[in-house]
């Protein structure tokens, strides 16, 4: 018994995700890989064209994935580097970086 109550007492960390907050990420970038297609097909560049432009110069940083914006055709590469989030911004029609939060 007093085993027992003290499992019931022990600290059992937080409470498992819900489908509804797995989902939302998933969603989010479905989303952005489908409009992404359909930039494809309307003469933009892909993605897989935008990262082989921008993924090499960031050499010291881990790619953690993308947003694209459709209605202005801009990619948004996500990089982490020492604990910071980096937003590399890149037009998708030229390949040509527009941003970039860390200077």
């Amino acid at each position: 018994m007093t085993v027992f109550l003290a499992l019931l007492a022990a600290p059992m960390g937080p409470p498992p995700m819900t489908g509804a907050m797995l989902g939302m990420g998933a969603d989010q970038r479905r989303g952005d890989q489908m409009r992404a297609a359909q930039a494809r097909k309307e003469g933009n560049l892909s993605l897989r064209e935008i990262e082989a432009r921008v993924v090499p110069t960031m050499r010291d940083s881990q790619y953690i994935g993308f947003d694209y914006d459709a209605g202005a055709a801009i990619y948004t590469l996500k990089f982490l580097r020492n604990g910071t989030v980096i937003w590399v911004e890149v037009d998708g029609r030229t390949g040509k970086v527009i941003g970039r939060t860390d200077g």
